[in-house]
């Protein structure tokens, strides 16, 4: 399949200020499109103009959900050039969504090569300032206009770009976040490990709850027993427990982070033994007021390393030391932006310069 660039007419105004971008809501003047036909297979591709979609109202994505994305960003470097950090490892996730969506896979290299032209072209659009990045959203819905519960046979496949700021634009800071015990997010044998608009939409109420009771995030119990820890909304959740790394192991329900994977790699490496199993809801609570749960962050691509300051369980919240971040959870987060901004070695080949 040969790419074709077609012109852009105009360029859009861009925001002059960096510090006024705000996540996900500027995007670039270009967008990477591919169509899939079950007859056809992939064909079409093309970097055009960003513009609206053309969906007809029967669109099976807008009735049964057929749809996936992933997210990863583009960084500038202090001598002006540009990097990704581990693209090929979301165009594998994006396609294993996507078999898990009964959904056509992509051609990984051909993609993750068009994906690369496309923030060539763009690449006025990355933003200069400490923190921020271009933010690249690689999306796939179903497009078959057809009122009927199976996989579609027509599919749209498509990238888009927004620069962004920082996320934390007053330096790092603890969220408190509030542990469900009602709502659920995934199930054993459900979607919870495809990056799937739906387990989004399945958090959004409980999500809603959190931020008007003053929580910065919801953090996930299992299904079954609602007791033990998964995930937060938008990250993989590690803790420092007993002197040693634990996080939920990867059995359906959890997304399978890339930050997640790249922090398991460091903290190997810094020692650290690791054990992939879910802490209780009590071994968080108990933990954190006797001081075997010594640190909590977040893992994701939007944040990098998030820190823990509380945890509020039942009318009940329980503070991590002395609330401020960890030591290991800034090291991580130090550690890992170095390795993205290429002030420190990359000794894993994670990074893809441009």
């Amino acid at each position: 399949m040969d790419l074709q660039i077609l012109p852009i007419s105009a360029p859009k105004a861009r925001i002059d200020d960096e510090n006024e971008l705000i996540f996900g809501k500027q995007y670039t003047d270009r967008m990477l499109v591919m169509e899939y036909d079950r007859n056809k297979g992939w064909h079409s591709a093309r970097i055009q103009p960003y513009g609206p979609l053309l969906l007809d109202p029967a669109a099976m994505v807008l009735h049964y959900s057929q749809e996936i994305f992933e997210g990863l960003k583009v960084f500038r470097r202090a001598d002006g050039s540009l990097s990704m950090f581990r693209p090929a490892d979301n165009i594998t996730r994006f396609n294993r969504s996507a078999e898990r969506m009964c959904m056509p896979q992509v051609d990984e290299k051909f993609f993750l090569d068009a994906m690369l032209e496309l923030i060539r072209l763009e690449a006025d659009w990355v933003p200069h300032n400490e923190g921020t990045s271009l933010y690249v959203r690689p999306t796939m819905i179903a497009t078959e206009p057809m009122l009927g519960v199976r996989p579609a046979d027509q599919y749209l496949c498509y990238v888009i770009l927004s620069p962004v700021g920082p996320y934390y634009k007053g330096g790092v800071a603890p969220v408190k976040i509030w542990i469900s015990d009602y709502y659920v997010r995934a199930t054993e044998g459900g979607t919870g490990e495809a990056k799937t608009g739906g387990n989004y939409a399945a958090s959004l109420y409980a999500a809603k709850e959190a931020t008007e009771n003053g929580y910065d995030q919801v953090l996930w119990l299992d299904a079954k027993e609602k007791r033990f820890v998964e995930e937060v909304g938008s990250m993989n959740m590690l803790f420092l427990y007993d002197g040693k790394i634990v996080t939920s192991p990867l059995h359906g329900t959890v997304l399978d982070g890339i930050t997640r994977r790249s922090v398991l790699t460091l903290v190997k490496e810094m020692g650290y033994e690791i054990e992939e199993r879910a802490l209780s809801v009590d071994d968080i609570m108990e933990g954190s007021r006797n001081g075997r749960l010594q640190e909590a962050f977040g893992a994701g691509t939007a944040v990098a390393i998030s820190p823990v300051g509380s945890f509020c369980y039942k009318n009940t919240c329980v503070q991590l030391g002395d609330g401020n971040p960890g030591k290991l959870t800034m090291e991580l987060y130090n550690k890992l932006t170095a390795i993205q901004y290429g002030r420190h070695t990359d000794d894993h080949d994670w990074i893809t310069l441009l």
